[in-house]
């Protein structure tokens, strides 16, 4: 089973791991890692109520120790994947192959790569250095009890890769014509406004904090954060959410609120940003209520992207393009320990229904991330 990437795949899908991710289907990683020499550690993190932000979340790390002294790589990644939805053609937890794809939720985000590095690793001798996987069953969740934990675990066995390659889907178009080197920071804000309730008839008796809000909007809305960077595009601030709870129609309101997301270059931090907004906010009466979920990092261009840059080359003939777009993974968290950069399949299908990855782009990967590994510790 191991070293077969399309059998990997289907036996992780076939575990319903809707997020955050608990038992089956990491009994199952596990049962393909252990036959390969690997070391394998599973917990817990969470106490709270099902629904909550704090819903206990499963995690494992697994390690083959390579000979003393030897490199360390790692492969990292989530077994958690969105819920289904409706409308699928076939059961979203049943892998079917369909002419040349393979359906199932998680195919390609990110069940399929994290198979693809197991039959990698079932190929690659122990000798060759030391390999570890973290793996997470809470990254499409809040992101609190995952990979955050995993790295507090690994510090406190003094384990600490010298790479890290994430397999999230980054492929645009085809497999390999684009991996991240780095991501944009993101931060959430919710803004609020206190008034006096009262009638519309008589304003004078109340205090309307709709007013106050909107010219705190329209001020942030105006803001031009920065042009970009070489490696990062400008940082946006956009309105994500208005909200004034009020269902009579002669009724001034005593509380508006509103919620602004940005995503960042690193020309800004969360906390300068929130501090921004906040004092926007002061000046039209209002108070704001930031929640960081990242910062920008960025693992410059160098020998790592050399390496899987001549990988995905080799095997595919394309050459990847240097990104830093798109939304936040778990990187975010992992470029604390050491260089991270994230590779994986083709992302048009991630989160849709009847997500699908091509078969042939399985084994191509299993091949690269073969490749990316074996170059890696051997450097």
């Amino acid at each position: 089973m191991s070293s077969d990437p399309l059998a990997n795949a289907k036996h992780l899908i076939a575990c319903a791991s809707v997020t955050p991710a608990r038992g089956t289907v990491f009994a199952m990683l596990e049962e393909m890692l252990v036959p390969l020499g690997f070391a394998v550690h599973r917990f817990t993190r969470g106490e709270g109520p099902e629904g909550s932000e704090e819903e206990a979340v499963e995690n494992l790390f697994a390690i083959r120790h390579g000979p003393e002294g030897s490199k360390h790589f790692a492969f990292a990644g989530h077994l958690d994947v969105v819920p289904p939805g409706p409308d699928w053609a076939s059961d979203a937890f049943a892998p079917e192959e369909r002419g040349e794809l393979l359906y199932g939720r998680g195919a390609v985000d990110m069940k399929g790569a994290i198979a693809c590095m197991v039959s990698a690793a079932a190929e690659i001798p122990a000798e060759a250095g030391t390999l570890s996987f973290i793996i997470t069953g809470d990254e499409e969740g809040p992101a609190l009890h995952g990979t955050r934990a995993l790295i507090d675990y690994m510090r406190g066995e003094g384990i600490c890769p010298d790479l890290c390659l994430v397999g999230e889907p980054t492929s645009v178009n085809r497999l390999g014509d684009m991996m991240k080197i780095g991501r944009r920071g993101s931060v959430n804000i919710w803004v609020e406004v206190a008034g006096t309730q009262g009638h519309v008839a008589y304003p004078h008796l109340a205090d309307n904090p709709l007013p106050k809000l909107v010219a705190i909007l329209a001020e942030l809305d105006a803001l031009v954060l920065d042009e970009g960077t070489d490696w990062f595009q400008p940082s946006n601030l956009e309105i994500t959410e208005i909200n004034a709870p009020n269902k009579a129609h002669n009724v001034i309101p005593g509380m508006a609120r509103a919620r602004v997301s940005i995503r960042f270059n690193d020309q800004h931090s969360g906390a300068s940003l929130s501090e921004m907004v906040s004092a926007i906010a002061a000046k039209h009466g209002g108070v704001a209520k930031p929640v960081i979920s990242g910062e920008p990092f960025l693992t410059p261009p160098g020998a790592f992207s050399d390496i899987i840059a001549k990988a995905i080359s080799a095997e595919t003939g394309v050459e990847p393009e240097a990104s830093t777009t798109g939304g936040t993974s778990d990187a975010r968290f992992l470029r604390d320990l050491c260089p991270v950069i994230e590779f994986g399949l083709v992302n048009a299908t991630m989160h849709k229904t009847d997500e699908a990855v091509a078969i042939a782009d399985l084994h191509a990967l299993h091949r690269i991330y073969k490749r990316i590994a074996e170059d890696a510790l051997a450097t």
